[in-house]
């Protein structure tokens, strides 16, 4: 067979498939209450003999509220005890044997993180993915993307092993689980997959694609940003012109709106989209539908959720509910049980629901990201919205940014500094800030009752020189890989190292 009709046979064979992956997931996106009390007592008959199980009286568990009672919110320090004596190569811990694998993070309070993933947690993390593509061929009707190249920019696939277990970053875990039929299709070689340096790995990515035929590029925003910025360095052209066939760009890891105008500009042309929620502990959601606002919350993966109201988290003891009783539009810290061996974890993440029938979410933010210098907890989702709706209908570009407050500044109120990086300059900076400022207010009532009551000043903006952000990822070691820029900070450790390093103008 000639391979022009291998390929052209792939992309007719893609929609049946796509259809029928498409009805599984309605089957359960269809009947979310009772999918999520089947994997609730799923999970809880097969750990009841675990350590975590016997300590926590799994057996007398009947119901949620038995759980509520028996098993508090932890996060991941709190849960540590039990990750030690995993990692330690205990066995029937938090989950039935041993994991297969743990996904190392750094976390900002603990150091690494080992997040166990366990032979029946780890189908979510590929299938999902591989969904999300089949789910938008369902939709659509496009295949043509399936005869091109794809390229997963993701951390070392190299691992390492630690009393019988597998040690290695999601990304580079994940590839390892790559389907044969894709193997010839995927971008860049294994050898260059497994260079640590960033910068390095990313100038070689750029050899190995630039004659390729690409078609789907995935990635974190940033990082994606990086790669295209190096091909347009190289060849003078945009993005789309160098790949003429490139048609669907698949993200997670951050909101994709600060960069949709940077990445169009790059690229030369609009493209097709979808927004992934992949995470250590679990492939939460995807996006399903093209012209839908929100990700399809990922409900027969063996998770099960549970959800605090973001305003009422650090109370002494917050109400935690269900599926079946959140509401659209409301922040939830969102808490987790999974077939790795989390229970009831707190994963640091705020999302909203766009929608209930089905559910779908959006992260709004992280709960220990947010400014509350003053009482007026600016979260995520805000600061990001507030910059979108300044730059909407301008030729203002920006690569990044991050927002502090300045508690003590040299005269006058305090206020929050924004730091950003922009590729297209505003005319008038005081003018852009203004209208930053007013989006703000308008999002958020404790904000704008802090400027009219003379506590605060409207914010400030400080440019960060060109690559400064870039700079500054290098000199903390997180360059690259999974690693984000926080949208903002109730510190000023970000600021102060910015300034320190002499990264504004």
């Amino acid at each position: 067979m000639k391979l022009s009709e291998i390929t052209s046979l792939k992309a007719l064979l893609a929609k049946p498939f796509a259809k029928q992956i498409q009805r599984k997931v309605n089957k359960w996106a269809n009947r979310p209450i009772k999918t999520q009390d089947k994997v609730f007592k799923d999970l809880i008959l097969k750990a009841t003999l675990t350590v975590f199980g016997q300590d926590h009286d799994f057996k007398n568990i009947k119901s949620y509220k038995d759980f509520i009672k028996r098993v508090p919110i932890r996060d991941y320090e709190a849960l540590k005890p039990y990750v030690e004596r995993v990692v330690a190569g205990e066995e029937n811990i938090l989950w039935k044997g041993k994991p297969i694998y743990f996904a190392k993070t750094s976390g900002t309070t603990s150091g690494s993180k080992y997040i166990p993933i366990t032979k029946e947690s780890m189908p979510s993390h590929t299938e999902a993915a591989r969904n999300a593509i089949l789910l938008y061929v369902a939709e659509t009707g496009k295949t043509n993307f399936v005869n091109g190249k794809m390229i997963f920019l993701q951390g070392s696939p190299i691992l390492k092993e630690q009393n019988g277990i597998q040690l290695g970053r999601l990304s580079g875990i994940v590839a390892h689980y790559i389907p044969k039929y894709l193997q010839k299709n995927r971008m860049p070689s294994w050898e260059t997959n497994c260079i640590e340096d960033w910068e390095t790995k990313v100038d070689a990515i750029v050899e190995e694609t630039i004659n390729e035929n690409m078609t789907i590029i995935s990635g974190i925003p940033s990082w994606v940003q990086m790669y295209f910025e190096k091909l347009q360095e190289k060849t003078g052209k945009k993005v789309g012109e160098i790949f003429k066939n490139f048609d669907l760009f698949i993200f997670g890891g951050v909101n994709f709106e600060p960069y949709r105008a940077k990445f169009e500009n790059l690229i030369g042309r609009q493209v097709d989209s979808i927004e992934l929620y992949p995470a250590s502990e679990g492939f939460f959601a995807f996006q399903d539908k093209q012209n839908e606002k929100g990700m399809l919350l990922q409900l027969n993966s063996g998770i099960f959720y549970e959800f605090v109201k973001a305003d009422t988290f650090f109370d002494k003891n917050p109400q935690r509910i269900t599926l079946k009783d959140v509401k659209v539009g409301v922040n939830y810290v969102m808490i987790i049980s999974t077939n790795a061996g989390l229970w009831a974890y707190n994963i640091g993440d705020t999302v909203e629901f766009t929608s209930t029938k089905p559910y779908r979410v959006i992260v709004s933010g992280r709960i220990k990201h947010f400014i509350s210098a003053f009482g007026e907890h600016v979260i995520g989702k805000e600061v990001e919205q507030a910059l979108q709706e300044a730059i909407a209908g301008s030729n203002i570009r920006v690569s990044e940014f991050t927002v502090a407050p300045q508690i003590n500044p040299n005269e006058g109120l305090p206020y929050h500094e924004w730091f950003i990086e922009f590729e297209n300059e505003p005319e008038n900076i005081s003018a852009f800030a203004k209208k930053i400022d007013e989006s703000l207010q308008h999002q958020n009532s404790y904000y704008s009752d802090l400027i009219t009551g003379k506590i605060l000043k409207p914010l400030q903006i400080s440019s960060v020189k060109k690559q400064g952000f870039k700079a500054y990822m290098k000199s903390i070691g997180k360059l690259g890989g999974q690693n984000k820029i926080p949208r903002l900070a109730n510190d000023r450790k970000i600021a102060d190292a910015l300034n320190l390093k002499n990264l504004i103008k």
